[in-house]
């Protein structure tokens, strides 16, 4: 096998890769093997049929694809290896020649990890983020916690105000006439929830128990039902139960109820911590940005367009993933927002192009600064993995061997990288 490389634009290479013609008739004899069981020709019992007299039946070429899947693969990693580059991308195959007798010539086209030329990534200047905590966000904190322990009772000697719960019965009619979808019964409603169409909630804010009310409305011209769009409708409503939302007071009964704490003052304090070590998280993550974005604007590299695409199918993958948590498959999805495979990945572009160009500038770097990552060290890391994903340390490092350790050395090398530019960057 012979193999030549001919360096392409944007980090792109074509490998031309040719095996010898005695591989090739190797290839064909394998093929024939996979396919003879499949193949009539009359006279002969299916496998039974000599190689030549399917040739001369089907055509000389009837082997071939076959023969070039089955010497690709390895004559491609062979090619790879004997080259040293580090291929980033799938490659995409030609075939060049491929006849009986003659050597099989196919090229393979594929994206190298690109050269970065490193600028300034020490001692770069990032805004400073301050952190205060306000009294505001503390009591907006115990807001929500008042909200999720409050608790709904029935009113009755008063009418609807904003904000109420109600039960109510409706039917909605469109020229007269009842339309689908129209008519529930006991349906729960919150007042100035929005829900409802138009100002369907506004006209019941005064009435009462039992009450009889013509709801007057207009569909908004995007409804989802092309035939009910912007036509006025009435709908006959009754107001079965009336219910308020009892908040609980905060007092120190209250901190004992929802917190560890026995005062509201010890729980302020800890809501507090919490804010402000959420904001010091919010803050580093920000300054991690900021100066992954310096760096980058001060390296030169020439991403290969098939590193941006494989990084947006990631995403796209990742996404898939936190769909099926929730029980949707990404082509419900994508029905449900009017979109295509194709569209939607373009929408992680810019994101993806982004990540591809922060690891090459982390590698990069810590390159130049000789990063090392010990054996000790992923024996520490795959420690942690073991506490996280609450498994024996020993039944963990039997299943991360080999490359996924190398992975592992390259992953902390990248963020120890990234940890060395963030702590020799300037807060100003």
């Amino acid at each position: 096998m012979n193999s030549k490389v001919e360096n392409l634009e944007k980090s792109m290479v074509k490998l031309t890769i040719e095996v010898d013609a005695n591989r090739f008739e190797e290839g064909l004899n394998e093929a024939f093997k996979k396919n003879k069981s499949k193949m009539a020709v009359p006279g002969f019992r299916k496998g039974k049929v000599p190689r030549a007299l399917i040739e001369k039946t089907y055509g000389s070429g009837v082997f071939y694809e076959d023969a070039a899947n089955y010497l690709i693969p390895d004559a491609y990693d062979k090619a790879i290896a004997e080259s040293g580059l580090d291929i980033v991308s799938r490659p995409e195959i030609d075939v060049v020649q491929i006849e009986k007798g003659k050597p099989f010539i196919f090229t393979a086209t594929v994206a190298v990890k690109p050269e970065v030329e490193l600028g300034e990534y020490k001692g770069l200047e990032v805004e400073k983020e301050e952190i205060d905590i306000q009294d505001e966000a503390i009591t907006e904190e115990i807001e929500k916690v008042r909200e999720q322990n409050s608790r709904l009772i029935s009113i009755t000697d008063r009418p609807v105000k904003v904000n109420d719960q109600v039960v109510i019965n409706f039917e909605g009619f469109v020229d007269g006439v009842p339309f689908e979808g129209g008519k529930a019964e006991d349906y729960p409603l919150v007042i100035g929830s929005h829900s409802f169409i138009d100002t369907f909630e506004d006209q019941l804010v005064g009435k009462n128990i039992g009450d009889d009310i013509e709801v007057n409305v207009t569909f908004p011209e995007s409804y989802q039902k092309e035939e009910l769009q912007g036509k006025p409708a009435m709908f006959k409503v009754q107001i079965n139960e009336i219910k308020e939302k009892e908040l609980p007071v905060v007092d120190d009964e209250f901190a004992k109820d929802v917190s560890e704490f026995d005062t509201l003052n010890e729980y302020k304090e800890d809501i507090k911590a919490k804010l402000k070590e959420q904001k010091e998280n919010e803050a580093k993550i920000k300054k991690q940005e900021a100066v992954i974005t310096k760096v980058i604007e001060n390296s030169n590299m020439e991403v290969p367009e098939p590193m941006v695409e494989m990084q947006v199918e990631q995403m796209i993958q990742d996404f898939e993933q936190r769909l099926r948590y929730q029980g949707l498959e990404l082509d419900q999805y994508l029905q449900m927002v009017g979109q295509n495979r194709v569209s939607f990945g373009a929408q992680f572009r810019t994101e993806a192009e982004k990540r591809v160009k922060t690891r090459l500038v982390l590698e990069a770097v810590a390159k130049v600064e000789n990063i090392q990552i010990s054996d000790e060290e992923v024996t520490n890391e795959i420690g942690k993995m073991a506490e996280m994903y609450k498994m024996e340390v020993d039944k963990l490092k039997e299943m991360i061997t080999g490359h996924e350790v190398e992975h592992m050395k390259e992953d902390m090398a990248v963020q120890k990288a990234l940890d060395l530019i963030v702590e020799a960057s300037k807060e100003v």
